[in-house]
């Protein structure tokens, strides 16, 4: 495996291991982040209860959709990109990219429009990490 594959695999290994940690956060949170109390201007205690369903189920839904993502990645990973199947270059950026776009909107949409500090940057590294993936990948 070429310099360039070997930046590209780690690039997407070290994405994946941040996916994981955030999805296993949200999807086993029995509360919503201190940044969501901060954005709605209310501890938990002070939720309504039909809230609070509401906003743990969006939370374990979107940790669902990381986990599903970061395990779709790793398959793509450790499998066909070991074994230099070209199609899958192209294929990690595609399965992780929509999730991390979306996640790097919200968090900034939420730190634009409250005085709440999600974790935007990690979004952002995130996002990074799999760009940079996708070009050292494409580099012959």
């Amino acid at each position: 495996m070429s310099w360039k594959l070997k930046a590209a695999f780690f690039c997407y290994l070290i994405n994946f291991f941040i996916v994981v940690i955030f999805a296993t956060v949200y999807i086993f949170r029995s509360e919503f982040m201190p940044y969501h109390a901060v954005a709605v201007g209310q501890n938990w205690a002070e939720v309504a209860p039909e809230y609070k369903i509401l906003i743990l189920a969006l939370m374990k839904v979107a940790g669902g959709g990381w986990l599903a993502t970061a395990f779709a990645t790793a398959a793509l990973l450790f499998i066909p990109f070991r074994k230099g199947m070209r199609w899958s270059y192209w294929a990690l950026p595609a399965v992780g990219l929509p999730a991390a776009l979306t996640s790097l909107y919200a968090t900034i949409y939420v730190t634009q429009n409250t005085p709440a500090s999600p974790p935007w940057i990690a979004a952002a590294v995130g996002t990074i990490l799999l760009v940079s993936g996708a070009i050292f990948s494409a580099i012959p």
